[in-house]
């Protein structure tokens, strides 16, 4: 195997990785502490991950270096990220029981000391439930589970207002969700269409080269 085959191997196995966790070159960058120009050079078949930055990445996609430095069949190279996806949301949910425990508590002796049923204890956890997901999404999933805790906050947090100052009718301040719902949705179109671009990037340059290698060949043989 030459050094070019070699540098195609692992670029693909980086490539299917970082798409395969939802991660596109300059969120992958920031983790390993690179440019998301670096992640493109290594992608390309341009150049090498250093040992170093080979290790970190096995320990971010749960895999082994010899993982990414050996070629695989497309079965071969499926991972089952169904258990890893299964713990991190059991983890979200159990922080999240969590918080709604306190809020049970904080009801629960309200309830016993002061002889009143403060409900309202239960809309203000929301916001605190949805920024717990934004944290875990932003970290883990990304993608619609985020979106729909970002907006969540938004919502809950104009609830929380609308409770706490029930006594006046101000209905209206729900009217403020409606454009930071749109700047929010507009947001993730940006991103998405990063992604797509992105995923689309690799697979040009291996047409292209695949493409000048033809040429390559083709003027050869008109030398000969």
């Amino acid at each position: 195997m030459d050094n070019q085959s070699f540098r195609e191997i692992v670029a693909q196995n980086i490539y299917y990785l970082r798409t395969v966790n939802h991660l596109t070159q300059y969120e992958l960058g920031e983790k390993l502490n690179y440019s998301d120009k670096a992640i493109s050079k290594w992608e390309r078949a341009d150049g090498l991950p250093d040992a170093f930055v080979l290790h970190k990445m096995s320990e971010l996609f749960g895999v082994t270096v010899d993982y990414i430095l050996t070629e695989h069949s497309e079965q071969d190279k499926k991972i089952d990220t169904k258990p890893i996806k299964k713990n991190r949301r059991l983890i979200a949910n159990i922080v999240m029981v969590g918080v709604g425990a306190i809020a049970l508590l904080f009801f629960v002796i309200f309830a016993l000391t002061m002889q009143k049923y403060y409900w309202q204890v239960f809309i203000y956890v929301l916001p605190a439930l949805c920024i717990v997901g934004i944290v875990f999404s932003s970290v883990w999933e990304k993608g619609r589970g985020l979106f729909l805790f970002i907006s969540g906050l938004i919502w809950s947090i104009l609830l929380t207002v609308y409770v706490a100052v029930a006594r006046y009718d101000i209905w209206m301040i729900f009217l403020l969700g409606i454009p930071a719902q749109i700047i929010v949705f507009l947001s993730f179109r940006i991103k998405i269409s990063i992604k797509i671009s992105q995923k689309e990037g690799p697979v040009l340059s291996s047409k292209k080269k695949k493409k000048d290698k033809n040429d390559e060949t083709s003027q050869d043989s008109k030398i000969e």
